[in-house]
């Protein structure tokens, strides 16, 4: 009796370091509650999107939304540490907890869905051609079949023309890197051609180099942006849904709009509707 006992004490005692160690909270929901802090992944190197600007401190619309959620789930601006988040590591972040939710560029795919949960989207874009300013061979993603072209580890963008031109293609003319920022110095020397993703990113670079580059301005695939969180959190994704609906509803997310897309804020007339499910 005493040894049952005594295992009942060490479960008890377990139990109790458990509790007092870091937050086992199931949902973001919770975990906001109680802490009053959350880690967010982000881009670091998209202009109007996700930028860390020389001083250390971040700006775009990924950053506004991410700041707008937060603050509704309870957790103030000190309490957010942003980090960063490449296309290929975003799911991994979500899964291994490195991080709470992941606002960045992140299109909304049935696949994704399989490892991660999605609320959103808050903004709807396509991916585009980025080509430089004096290019007039790229007209469409048809001019893209015999020419090089740079994408993003992890992201769906290269993925998409490697599935439309085929294998040889891939091998021979697509260059992938880290992040969309790296491709540029290529796009810029002629080691490549073009840079095809979201219209949005495309954007971003070519308002930061005006007259170096130009967007083709042809969209061929609809790209949902929205807000990755560990799979299975419903109460997560509802709570961030409604935090989008109230920002969309208040004005926050057309000042957002203009504030970090400029001349291309126009394009993005109204909001588009959260996906529940």
């Amino acid at each position: 009796m005493r040894f049952g006992a005594c295992l009942l004490a060490l479960a008890a005692l377990a139990t109790s370091l458990t509790a007092c160690g870091k937050s086992g909270a199931s949902s973001i929901v919770d975990k906001a509650k109680d802490d009053k802090k959350l880690v967010i992944g982000i881009k670091v190197d998209q202009p109007g999107l996700g930028l860390k600007k020389p001083d250390g401190t971040y700006a775009g619309l990924d950053v506004d939304v991410a700041r707008y959620v937060a603050k509704e789930l309870g957790v103030p601006e000190s309490g957010i540490t942003f980090k960063e988040a490449q296309s290929a590591n975003r799911e991994p972040f979500i899964q291994q907890g490195q991080v709470d939710m992941v606002v960045a560029t992140y299109s909304i795919t049935d696949d994704r869905k399989k490892k991660i949960s999605f609320a959103g989207p808050y903004l709807i874009t396509g991916q585009d051609i980025l080509v430089r300013a004096d290019d007039a061979t790229i007209t469409d993603v048809e001019s893209l079949k015999d020419k090089k072209v740079c994408g993003a580890q992890g992201s769906s963008s290269p993925k998409r023309l490697a599935e439309k031109f085929g294998a040889e293609w891939e091998s021979k003319n697509l260059t992938q890197q880290q992040g969309y920022a790296a491709c540029l110095p290529l796009l810029e020397s002629k080691q490549v051609d073009a840079i095809s993703t979201d219209a949005t990113i495309l954007a971003g670079f070519a308002t930061q180099f005006p007259g170096k580059f130009k967007l083709i301005g042809k969209p061929f695939s609809t790209e949902k942006y929205g807000i990755g969180i560990k799979k299975d959190d419903k109460s997560g994704r509802d709570a961030i849904n409604n935090a989008l609906e109230k920002m969309f509803k208040d004005g926050s997310w057309r000042k957002a709009i203009d504030a970090n897309l400029g001349e291309f804020g126009k394009f993005f007339t109204s909001p588009p509707p959260v996906e529940r499910y």
